[in-house]
């Protein structure tokens, strides 16, 4: 396949005034298109897909051709919030991995087909490492050494940042993420997909010592939430043979013990992470750093243990392009540009 002249995009990195990124976020569910100029975001819009709802889950396939209607809407609705044309672009960025691979596949080729029709560089982007960089976008932006819990649906990392683009996992899921915990928990007691956000809906108006549930022992700064869900499942099963009104006589308590379970799994292992590495800059970040719960225990233990905390707003916690679009930022100053053959990958190394 042709390639794109990486001489050509060196010599424009310093005789432009600025660089211009239009970054493409199709990893599962959602398309999303940003807009950045300088490392500031102009645009990050956003096309969610509610028809998976009915399903329970996302369905591969259905995803992948939304994507496609999709796409070219939001890439539109971005360049036109942000007010730039496409001949101002300097570069082009797409989530390489991980996630579907029928969704990536149609934000690498949408990529790939117009960087090489504008004749500007091509810039890959793994989704984890841009829940991470979803710290630089807006200020206050962490220092150097920091820690990030990234929790999202298919995952729950703890990563230690020492410099843009300079990450190293050290603590991971053996199993399910804390993301499937909420969802499938959630389905257990009648919510629809996704479920975590109703969960903390609830949770609002109950008694998170209410019920306790199975916690896991895992040696070091891992995770593993499969033991969480079934004792969750056992523990309802159980009491449903006893009152077949169980969950609904006792939702709120049931969502705010099932949502205090997790949260305090996900901040004793990061709590533990920070002591052993000597890092007082820590942040959270991915879907479930949505959480309202979590976001108010790590703020609270983050002053009890004199840390620096750092969560991206909201906007930028769930799957967007503004993320891809600030990674990609500093990616082009590194001049890392990849080539017209590249793969969309399903798994993809952090």
């Amino acid at each position: 396949m042709g390639k794109i002249n990486y001489k050509l995009a060196t010599v424009l990195i310093f005789t432009t005034m600025s660089i211009t990124i239009l970054a493409v976020e199709s990893s599962c569910d959602d398309t999303s298109a940003a807009i950045i100029k300088d490392g500031k975001i102009l645009a990050n819009c956003i096309a969610n897909q509610t028809i998976h709802a009915k399903y329970g889950g996302v369905i591969p396939e259905m995803a992948s051709r939304k994507h496609q209607l999709n796409i070219v809407p939001v890439v539109d609705a971005a360049l036109k919030e942000a007010g730039v044309e496409q001949h101002e672009l300097s570069a082009i960025a797409f989530t390489q991995g991980p996630g579907l691979l029928g969704s990536l596949l149609v934000g690498n080729s949408f990529c790939k087909a117009m960087a090489f029709n504008l004749s500007i560089p091509l810039i890959t982007v793994n989704h984890m490492i841009a829940h991470v960089m979803a710290h630089f976008i807006d200020d206050p932006k962490p220092q150097f050494p920091f820690l990030c819990l990234t929790v999202s649906g298919g995952h729950t990392q703890i990563v230690k940042v020492t410099d843009y683009l300079k990450m190293e996992v050290i603590g991971n899921t053996l199993d399910d993420a804390a993301g499937e915990a909420f969802d499938k928990s959630a389905k257990l007691l009648g919510f629809s997909y996704p479920g975590g956000p109703l969960i903390d809906k609830h949770s609002k108006e109950g008694n998170p010592e209410a019920f306790t549930f199975g916690k896991p022992k895992i040696q070091g700064l891992n995770f593993s939430f499969s033991g969480v869900k079934t004792s969750i499942l056992y523990y309802v099963q159980k009491q449903l043979k006893v009152n077949p009104n169980f969950i609904e006589d006792h939702k709120a308590d049931l969502c705010a013990s099932i949502q205090q379970t997790i949260v305090d799994i996900l901040l004793g292992k990061l709590k533990r992470a920070a002591k052993e590495h000597g890092i007082n800059h820590v942040s959270i970040a991915g879907g479930v750093s949505a959480n309202s719960a979590l976001r108010k225990q790590f703020e609270e233990l983050g002053q009890k243990l004199k840390w620096n905390t750092y969560i991206p707003k909201f906007e930028y916690c769930t799957d967007n392009a503004a993320m891809i679009a600030i990674t990609a930022h500093y990616k082009y100053l590194s001049e890392d540009f990849a080539s017209l053959d590249v793969p969309a990958m399903a798994r993809m190394k952090f």
